[in-house]
Parts: structure tokens; C-alpha cells; sequence
């Protein structure tokens, strides 16, 4: 069954239903669009909560990384940021997949749908405009017949008028045979045009219309196959995720497993036991007679009676946060202050671009030709020689473009060349690295074998007691530190890149890194391993990146 052959009297009807079919599709997209931002909000949220309860000091400098209960927290918190990760996923897929696609569709459906029913209507207008030709040609037809009646009653009327002149009853037969006439020619071509009116009814409801309706059944059932598609886009967004989601319930529940209080009670005995002997029994002191005091043994103190001082470190603590701010560099037409990559992407967009322009530009001067030609056949359309100086323009773009696109070119492969020399060379050979930052990460070793050196000093000078040795030193921490910043992608390296200049870090290739910093045009992108123990500048070109 099909609505050309069912529905072919119902033009009005399966009007509202399209427009229905159409308007629900909208509905469907924007419900789909507001779930995606409840999805962006939630995860937005969810960083918001993990940043703000994940430890602002560096592991190595926190005591409490040492328990398994914190240690198990900042896993736990962990698990929770890459969950909300998940989240956007979903958004993201939500975003495109279903509301790009289907609003794009929706739109293409409308113009089909709008194309048809204009379709429908000319032809419709088509049909009235016969109906109303024939209703003319009836009614002309009918007015010459009486008429033509009229005037053979009157004919007749004086023929037999013996007071009527022979002039008059010939005029009065003549305007008869006249009326007569006429009456027959509208008659013809009412016959005529009641012929044509019933063909080109039977070709409107039994061939146009049904076509068209057969058009609008497909169009329609093409919709609402693509918007059940739709509907299995919103589970399949989260199927896709289901995983993911469910290593991160693992991960946490792993976490909570990984408590361990036995474990946190001796850790606290290892970092804060002072390594004293209990005090002793006081000694009776006999006030009665003269003796020495002599103090106890036992008691805290040194044995000259003075108490103990212990030097608190001197080591002052600089900001953690290893990055400044990079110099600005001088933005060159070629793009030779990037790095080989960077200058071959630059140069390809330029390329691109003028190819662009230029292709824009060859357009309009055809256009401007055809517009010039039918000015030049058809004077009252237009003034060809008002076209000139656009034409004119047009070329003189086109030559300056031309002259762009090969300067392009040239420096394109000019970069490539250099790309591809790149890349058999060593990783060594590589363009040194930008300026480290105004405030470069004191190196740990380097700093482990200062404080070493100098407690061996002073050791030296002033060797402390036994019972010293196992006192601890307790340090202030620095409240003045920089919180880190979150990753804001992932990358892996593709390339071993050996960084030994400062600023820059290490990195093997297969290596996941979280992704800190995009390039910004320099050719070096900053990035943090994931164990968190270091930080530092890679060549962009090295990676193989992806952001969140």
C-alpha cells in the first residue's frame, strides 16, 4: 500500500504529517544536545571535585603519600577523573554523531520535502487554471446560444411582419446565421477545452499526484529510519564507554582493597619514632645532706644538662612549578623561526588558503565574462563596459595569487626537503631547544648530593650524638607553591628523543605521556610522564598526540 494510491485525495494531511515527522527530528536533536551538556556539566564538575581534593604538595615532598590510605585516595581520585573522562566521551559522541549529523539531515529534509510540495501545488494551480478555462468557455458557450436563439425569433418574427421591410428581414437572417455561427465556434471549443480539462485531471490524480505522494512516502519513511537510527546512537555512546567505565569501578574498588591498616601503623612508627630511651626512675634526693646533684642519666637532654637544640634546615624551597614563560620569537613570512615540521604545516595552510582564493577569484572573472556576454547581447540588461574595472580587479588578483602560490610552493618544498633530511638524521641533530624557563626545576640528584655533601660538612665539624643519629629532622613545608596543572590530552612518543638540554626531558619511543602544553608554534610541545616524575619539552614531531 502507498500513499499516491491510498492517500491520493489527502495532500493537506500528509502535509501535517511531514511537517510532524520533521518537527519531532528537531526535538530529538535538541534533547540530544541539552543530554550532551548535562554530560559536559557532570564531568566538568567531577574535575572540578578531583582537583580540588588531590594533594597540593609533590608526592615526594608529602609524608601521607606513605600511608595506603592516601595512597588509595589519590588512586581513588584518580579513577574518578579519568570516569569523568568517559563522560565527555560521550558528550563528544552525543555532539557530533547525533546532533551535527541529524540537524544537517533534518535540513536536507526539509528542502526535499519543501521541493515536492511545490511540486504538488503548480501542479494543483496547473489544474484550477484548466477548470477555470473550461468554466469560460462554457459560459461564452452558453451565452452565444442564447444569443443565437434570440436572434432567430427574431428573424422569424420579421419574416412574417408584413409591415417589415425586405432590408430588414434580410439583416435580421443575416445577424441569425451570424449568432449561429458563433454559437457553433464556441461550441467547438468548449468540446475542445472540456477534452483537454478531463485528460489533464486523469494525468493529475492518477499519474502527477500519486508520484509525488510516492515521493513523499519515501522521503518520510527515510527519516524515520534514520531518526530510529538515532535512537540507538544514545546507547551505543554509552555502550561504547561501558568498558572503560567499568575498569575505572575496578580500579576503585582495587583501591579500597589496597588499605592496609597494619601496614599505616608501622609506617607511622618508621617516620616519626625518635629513637630515645625511656626516662629512668628518678633518683631520691636527700635534701638533708650536702651532695652533688647529679642529673639522670636517662633524661632527655645532653649530658651537660643543656637541652638539645636541633637545627632546623636552612634549605630554602623554591616554586615547584617548572615552566616559565618562553621567549617570543619574530614571526617571519616563510616561517623559517618554526621548526621543519611546523614551518611545512604553516606553509601547506598558506598554500591552501591562496589555492583557495584563487580558485575564489577564477570563479568570479568567469562569472564576470558570462555577465559581460549576456550585457553585450541583451543592451537593457546592463552596461558591459561598467564590468571592466571588476574584471580588471579580478585579474589583477589572480596574477598576485599566482605569484603567492608559487612563492608557497617554493618554500613548501624547501621545508619538506628539510623534513625529510630531518628524519634520517639522528635524533641529536635535532634544533636545540627553546630557552629553559626563568624558574628550571633544581635537579633532584644534584640536590640529594648538595644536601649530602653538606650534612658530611657538618658532620664533619660537629658530629652529632648516637641518639642524634636517629632523631628526626622535621622540615616546614612551603606553602607558597604553584598548584599543577591537569593534563589536557594524551600523546605517545613515536620517536626516542634524548633530552639533555634544560627545559627538555626524556622519553623512549612506545612511551605514553600526558600531554601538558600544546604547541604553540615553536615546534615543542610540554608534556609530563605518567608516573608523574618528570616534566619537560619534546619536538612536537615526536608525538603522536590526542586531546581530550
Amino acid at each position: 500500500m502507498d500513499w499516491g494510491t491510498e492517500l491520493w485525495d489527502q495532500f493537506e494531511v500528509l502535509e501535517r504529517h511531514t511537517q510532524w515527522g520533521l518537527d519531532l527530528l528537531d526535538k530529538y536533536v535538541k534533547f540530544v544536545k541539552e543530554r550532551a551538556e548535562v554530560e559536559q556539566a557532570y564531568a566538568k564538575q567531577l574535575r572540578s571535585l578531583v582537583k580540588k581534593y588531590l594533594p597540593k604538595r609533590p608526592t615526594k615532598d608529602d609524608p601521607e603519600v606513605k600511608f595506603s590510605q592516601q595512597q588509595s585516595f589519590i588512586q581513588l581520585l584518580q579513577e574518578v577523573n579519568d570516569f569523568a573522562g568517559q563522560r565527555e566521551l560521550v558528550a563528544e559522541s552525543l555532539g557530533i554523531r547525533v546532533c551535527l549529523e541529524l540537524a544537517k539531515y533534518s535540513q536536507e529534509m526539509k528542502q526535499e520535502r519543501k521541493m515536492h510540495f511545490q511540486e504538488g501545488r503548480r501542479a494543483q494551480q496547473q489544474l484550477e487554471n484548466g477548470l477555470k478555462q473550461l468554466e469560460t468557455s462554457k459560459r461564452k458557450f452558453e451565452r452565444d446560444c442564447r444569443e443565437a436563439e434570440k436572434a432567430a425569433h427574431t428573424a422569424e418574427r420579421l419574416d412574417q411582419d408584413i409591415n417589415a421591410t425586405k432590408a430588414d428581414v434580410e439583416k435580421a437572417k443575416q445577424q441569425a446565421h451570424l449568432r449561429n455561427h458563433m454559437a457553433e465556434e464556441s461550441k467547438n471549443e468548449y468540446a475542445a477545452q472540456l477534452q483537454r480539462f478531463n485528460r489533464d485531471q486523469a494525468h493529475f490524480y492518477f499519474s502527477q499526484m500519486p508520484q509525488i505522494f510516492d515521493k513523499l512516502q519515501d522521503m518520510d519513511e527515510r527519516r524515520a529510519t534514520r531518526l530510529g537510527a538515532g535512537y540507538g546512537l544514545l546507547s551505543e555512546a554509552e555502550l561504547q564507554v561501558v568498558p572503560i567505565i567499568g575498569k575505572c569501578l575496578e580500579g576503585m574498588k582495587v583501591a579500597a582493597e589496597s588499605v592496609d591498616a597494619k601496614n599505616d601503623s608501622q609506617v607511622l612508627i618508621e617516620l616519626h619514632k625518635s629513637g630515645f630511651a625511656r626516662p629512668g626512675d628518678l633518683e631520691f634526693e636527700d635534701f638533708s645532706q650536702v651532695m652533688n646533684r647529679v642529673p639522670s642519666d636517662s633524661s632527655l637532654g645532653t649530658p651537660d644538662g643543656r637541652p638539645e637544640l636541633r637545627a632546623a634546615s636552612s634549605r630554602s624551597r623554591a616554586k615547584r612549578w617548572p615552566f616559565g614563560k618562553k621567549n617570543k620569537t619574530v614571526v617571519t613570512e616563510d616561517f623559517s623561526h618554526l621548526p621543519p615540521e611546523q614551518q611545512r604545516k604553516r606553509l601547506q595552510q598558506q598554500l591552501e588558503e591562496r589555492n583557495r582564493e584563487l580558485q575564489k577569484e577564477e570563479d568570479q572573472r568567469e562569472a564576470l565574462k558570462k555577465m559581460k556576454d549576456v550585457y553585450e547581447k541583451t543592451p537593457q540588461m546592463g552596461d558591459p563596459a561598467s564590468l571592466e574595472p571588476r574584471i580588471a580587479e579580478t585579474l589583477g588578483n589572480i596574477e598576485r595569487l599566482k605569484l603567492e602560490v608559487q612563492k608557497y610552493e617554493a618554500w613548501l618544498a624547501e621545508a619538506e626537503s628539510r623534513v625529510l633530511s630531518n628524519r634520517g638524521d639522528s635524533l641529536s641533530r635535532h634544533s636545540r631547544p627553546p630557552d629553559p624557563p626563568a624558574t628550571a626545576p633544581p635537579d633532584s640528584s644534584s640536590s640529594s648530593n648538595n644536601s649530602g655533601s653538606q650534612d658530611n660538612k657538618e658532620s664533619s665539624e660537629e658530629p652529632p650524638s648516637e641518639e642524634g643519629q636517629d632523631t628526626p629532622i622535621y622540615t616546614e613545608f612551603d606553602e607558597d607553591f604553584e598548584e599543577p596543572a591537569s593534563p589536557i590530552g594524551q600523546c605517545v612518543a613515536i620517536y626516542h628523543f634524548e633530552g639533555s638540554s634544560e627545559g627538555t626531558i626524556s622519553m623512549s619511543e612506545g612511551e605514553d605521556l600526558s600531554l601538558m602544553e600544546e604547541d604553540k608554534g615553536d615546534g615543542w610541545t610540554r608534556v609530563r610522564r605518567k608516573q608523574g616524575d618528570g616534566e619537560g619539552y619534546v619536538p612536537t614531531s615526536y608525538l603522536r598526540v590526542t586531546l581530550n
